[in-house]
């Protein structure tokens, strides 16, 4: 769902993390472009998850990448949208049961033909009982590390999944070769706490910030980032909307009663100018300032060189 409310200023942005390629926006991708657009995003990852999905992130990455009109009507050059699409690959720690071996093979080999931004999301997940049980957290282990080997190899940064976890992936972060320092790297709708905050940052990686960020309630996430900003500077920031997941606040149906709440509460990548408004109000920095800076932590984060546009 997009909000109805404006914004008085629209300013470039990058969204880090979508996964614009799912099948609920087959019906009104293009328009949802074209809304994106007009919030200012410029650039939008489709993070990987599971090998089956992988082709179709190319498939959507390609259709982004073609100019779109504003409009039907309208057919003048001057009025397209372009929004680039970028292919993250990964095999995500949620979804251990159904990797395998050949599945990190054929990643690698396809990683080799046809270069991704980023390997991603990667990392660990303890946050149900069933995914503490021993072997499949031993199992989300080797599969963490064989994909650090392929960033390395690739010289590709990541992008890193983490619930309930983040202990043990410093823990990893630090004894394997990866060096975010070099590489860049994403702690992707990063949920932990101030020390966690500081330390991941610490060790090279951006910090993402999605809407969960606009909810005045998610007290431990507002104080980790705000650490996080006291210790480093807003340099340690990048912003995503995690779509269709993570809805900012002011983009919710209030009611609950909705049999079809959920699907009116999809997040969208036009929604992510509220992540940038709320955490401008929590950080007291003006949206022209934190906009910039964001662009081009976010070009860090991803080792690329994207000049900051005019909108």
């Amino acid at each position: 769902m997009i909000s109805k409310q404006t914004f008085p200023k629209t300013y470039p942005l990058i969204d880090t993390h979508t996964h614009f390629d799912a099948p609920v926006f087959d019906s009104d991708r293009d328009l949802l472009v074209q809304k994106a657009y007009e919030s200012g995003i410029r650039h939008l990852v489709l993070v990987g998850y599971s090998y089956q999905y992988f082709k179709r992130m190319y498939t959507t990455e390609h259709s982004l990448n073609k100019l779109v009109p504003l409009t039907a009507e309208d057919t003048d050059s001057s009025n397209l949208s372009q929004i680039e699409g970028h292919t993250a690959l990964g095999l995500h720690p949620f979804y251990i049961k159904e990797h395998s071996e050949d599945h990190l093979k054929s990643m690698a080999s396809m990683i080799a033909k046809q270069r991704p931004i980023a390997i991603g999301e990667i990392g660990l997940d303890t946050f149900t009982e069933s995914m503490k049980e021993p072997e499949v957290v031993a199992k989300q282990k080797r599969f963490f590390k064989a994909q650090l080997d392929i960033a390395v190899v690739h010289k590709l940064p990541v992008m890193l999944h983490i619930r309930k976890a983040h202990a043990e992936v410093l823990a990893i972060l630090k004894a394997h070769d990866y060096d975010a320092h070099k590489l860049g790297g994403i702690a992707h709708s990063f949920s932990g706490g101030e020390q966690e905050a500081k330390a991941f940052v610490k060790l090279g990686f951006k910090l993402g910030v999605t809407g969960q960020i606009t909810n005045p309630n998610a007290k431990k996430l507002r104080r980790a980032i705000r650490a996080a900003v006291d210790s480093h500077g807003i340099e340690c920031l990048v912003i995503e909307t995690d779509c269709p997941d993570m809805t900012p606040i002011q983009c919710q149906v209030s009611d609950n009663s909705w049999p079809d709440k959920q699907s009116h509460d999809r997040n969208v990548p036009a929604n992510l100018p509220w992540v940038l408004s709320s955490l401008s109000e929590l950080l007291d920095v003006s949206p022209d300032r934190l906009a910039e800076q964001l662009w081009h932590n976010s070009c860090s984060a991803l080792q690329k060189t994207w000049d900051y546009p005019l909108v």
